[in-house]
């Protein structure tokens, strides 16, 4: 015989989820959005104009920019709908969908990127600094304004931290884009060019792993990082009338929403008395108290059931 609780995603922490998401103020994405069309377009004329291979990259980096905060705003309201039907979590995780597609094209932009630019380090071709200077310092300037824009928006948001990481390398895509443009205006040096928009490569793949990492192992249900299972078993253990834990499996279901599930082994005399729901206040005060879990799902079972569970994980 068994026992279980369930503590569903409708009671508070579900709303408490739905306040986040609409206090994630998209507004400031949508106004960064339309911004980084606008440049984009202007940079783009630069970079053909001038022959510089920096510029395009940086341009294919704000396209990726544009895609990521027009994503980010339709998941910022898809996110809003309410659970419904065999959607038992909602849209919650669409942020999260959102990051991992921004930290593919990351991927892919840098691959397209690193290949232009060792060709033409190979075969470095005239560059005309001075357009790209100015670009590069107007960029400088934009995208010091567009993250501060988007550092404004709930960061704990995975969907618009990655919008956050994609300003934040071309700010430093733009910096060096703009040494480059100097030394060759100095020092006639036309490879500094690509050597800077090699530098803008390494910088996007360094917010691609990021954005993969974070996402994936919440995409596979991992444990968070910031957690030690072990630790969280032997809180349990201490607890009065708990004999074993098993099957115990801790994910993010989003950043903002860690959960617990567990078989949880108790004397006989718990089952006997009519304990159990004390028990379960003692499991939940616990995991809220040390480990700041709100949701958590228990099964409750005597000893002797383990012959009935052939496949426990331990």
């Amino acid at each position: 015989m068994s026992f279980g609780h369930n503590e569903n995603l409708s009671g508070v922490q579900l709303k408490k989820l739905r306040e986040d998401v609409k206090d994630s103020k998209p507004v400031m994405l949508v106004f960064a959005l339309a911004l980084t069309l606008l440049f984009m377009a202007g940079e783009l004329s630069v970079a053909i104009l001038a022959s510089s291979v920096a510029l395009m990259a940086d341009t294919g980096h704000m396209l990726i920019d544009a895609s990521g905060l027009a994503l980010a705003v339709w998941v910022a309201q898809i996110s809003k709908k309410e659970p419904t039907g065999n959607w038992t979590y909602g849209f919650y995780r669409a942020e999260i969908v959102s990051a991992a597609i921004n930290g593919i094209a990351l991927l892919v932009i840098s691959a397209l990127i690193a290949y232009e630019s060792i060709s033409r380090l190979l075969h470095p071709i005239h560059v005309k600094p001075l357009p790209v200077l100015i670009v590069a310092l107007v960029g400088i300037a934009f995208n010091s304004l567009t993250t501060f824009i988007v550092s404004k928006a709930d960061r704990s948001n995975m969907n618009v931290e990655g919008a956050f990481l994609h300003f934040l390398t071309d700010l430093f895509g733009f910096i060096g884009t703009a040494l480059a443009a100097l030394i060759i205006l100095w020092t006639k040096f036309n490879r500094a060019d690509s050597i800077a928009s090699l530098l803008v490569v390494l910088i996007m793949l360094f917010a691609a792993f990021r954005l993969l990492k974070d996402s994936g192992r919440i995409l596979f249900e991992a444990a968070p990082t910031s957690v030690d299972i072990a630790e969280i078993k032997n809180h349990l253990l201490d607890l009065e009338s708990v004999q074993d834990v098993h099957d115990l499996h801790f994910w993010n279901v989003t950043p903002a929403l860690p959960a617990i599930s567990a078989h949880i082994v108790v004397t006989p005399d718990c089952l006997e008395n009519g304990s159990i729901g004390h028990v379960l206040d003692q499991l939940q005060n616990c995991l809220i108290g040390h480990f700041d879990v709100e949701h958590s799902t228990f099964q409750l079972e005597p000893p002797e059931h383990a012959g009935h569970e052939p496949t426990m994980h331990g």
